[in-house]
C-alpha cells in the first residue's frame, strides 16, 4: 500500500495494478502528469483524484473517458463545456454525456454521437432533443431500452408508426 511518502516509482507500480491506489499518493504525485496518465489507464475513475490542473489537461482526461466515460465527472467545467472535446468523448463512450454540460446536451451533433454509441445517454438528453425523431431512433438501435427515455410525442408516433406496419403486412 503507497502513502504520501511513496516514490514515484512506488505509485507508478501501484497505479499500475490499480489506478485507484492515486488516492493515496502525495499531492505532489496527483499533479505529475505521468503518474496520473498511467493510474487513468487502469481506471478512468482516477481523474478523482488527480490535481485540478490536471483535470484540465485534455489529454488526460481523455484518456480517462476512454477507460470509463464517467470519467467527465472530475474533468475541469471548462473541459465539460469545450464542445469539440465533449465531441470526441462522446465518441469514445456515448455515457460521458451525462457530465457534459446542459448547453452540449441540447447540441444535437454531440448527442447523436452519444446515443449511437450508447442508447442509454438519450436519458442525458436535453428534453428537446428527447423528442427529435433521428436521435431517438438512432438511439433505439443501439438499444431498444432507450425508449423510455424518448418524449410521449415521439413514443406515441414511433408506436402508431409500427402499428401501421404491421397493419401493411397482413
Amino acid at each position: 500500500m503507497i502513502n504520501e511518502n511513496s516514490t514515484k516509482k512506488e505509485v507508478l507500480e501501484a497505479v499500475r495494478e490499480d489506478g485507484r491506489a492515486l488516492q493515496y499518493a502525495s499531492e505532489e504525485l496527483r499533479g505529475d502528469r505521468e503518474v496520473v496518465m498511467e493510474a487513468v489507464k487502469e481506471n478512468g475513475c482516477a481523474l478523482e483524484y488527480a490535481s485540478a490542473e490536471i483535470q484540465n489537461d485534455r489529454q488526460v482526461v481523455l484518456e480517462a473517458v476512454m477507460q470509463n466515460g464517467y470519467a467527465l465527472d472530475d474533468a475541469s467545467k471548462e473541459l465539460q463545456n469545450d464542445r469539440e472535446f465533449v465531441l470526441e468523448a462522446v465518441r469514445k463512450d456515448g455515457s460521458a454525456l451525462r457530465y457534459a454540460s446542459k448547453e452540449l446536451q441540447n447540441d444535437r451533433e454531440i448527442v447523436l454521437e452519444a446515443v449511437r454509441n450508447d442508447g442509454y445517454a438519450l436519458d442525458d438528453a436535453s428534453k428537446e432533443l428527447q423528442n427529435d425523431r433521428e436521435v431517438v431512433l438512432k438511439a433505439l438501435k443501439d438499444t431498444r431500452f432507450a425508449f423510455e427515455y424518448a418524449s410521449d410525442s415521439i413514443k406515441n408516433q414511433i408506436v402508431k408508426e409500427w402499428i401501421k406496419s404491421m397493419e401493411a403486412q397482413k
